[in-house]
């Protein structure tokens, strides 16, 4: 494969790469630049894509080193985003009777990891996420994808960890929802 092919290619996931980018970084200037950036690292690191994974997982964990290279740097100016909204518990209460069991117990999701190997299931996470609200998707994210720790998110977003803890209750929550009715439902229930 010749240079201009393996840049075409990686170029091909720019826009992907550039929702993952502004989702967690809340500012498309700074969104585009860590694209750029990671474009350029794919470029200069041709070499060491061995192909045992896909070109798109290759170039989205070299965008998540620079994210969390630019959330780090951002440290220091932290931006205060309401989260208030979305730390609200009483929309999950119908999920649980009174005893604190479920009212309808998740659906047998079979056999995860056969599931999370396939492409069709990780494009459905990626919609699920994109239907959460963006401050919850992004702490999701930052938790979940990035592996940041509580307190560098809580820094990050100035909340405080209950804040994080709710949020991410929420968007475990809203996660499993979206996938029982998109991915796991039997085929007539879709």
């Amino acid at each position: 494969m010749t240079d201009s092919d393996f840049a075409s290619r990686c170029n091909s996931h720019r826009a992907y790469l550039l929702r993952v980018a502004v989702l967690q970084l809340r500012d498309s200037d700074l969104a585009e630049d860590v694209v750029q950036d990671t474009l350029v690292a794919a470029l200069t690191g041709a070499d060491t894509f061995s192909g045992r994974s896909s070109l798109k997982t290759w170039l989205t964990g070299i965008l998540k080193h620079k994210i969390v290279d630019a959330i780090r740097r951002r440290a220091r100016e932290p931006v205060a985003t309401p989260l208030a909204d979305e730390t609200q518990l009483e929309d999950m209460d119908a999920l649980f009777d009174e005893s604190g069991h479920w009212e309808n117990p998740p659906a047998d999701w079979g056999d995860p990891e056969s599931a999370l190997s396939r492409a069709q299931f990780l494009d459905i996470l990626e919609l699920c996420l994109e239907k959460l609200p963006p401050n919850t998707a992004r702490v999701f994210t930052m938790r979940e994808v990035m592996d940041l720790d509580s307190a560098e998110i809580c820094k990050e977003l100035a909340i405080t960890s209950t804040n994080l803890w709710v949020i991410l209750y929420r968007a475990r929550m809203a996660l499993r929802q979206c996938l029982e009715q998109n991915w796991f439902a039997p085929a007539g229930r879709r």
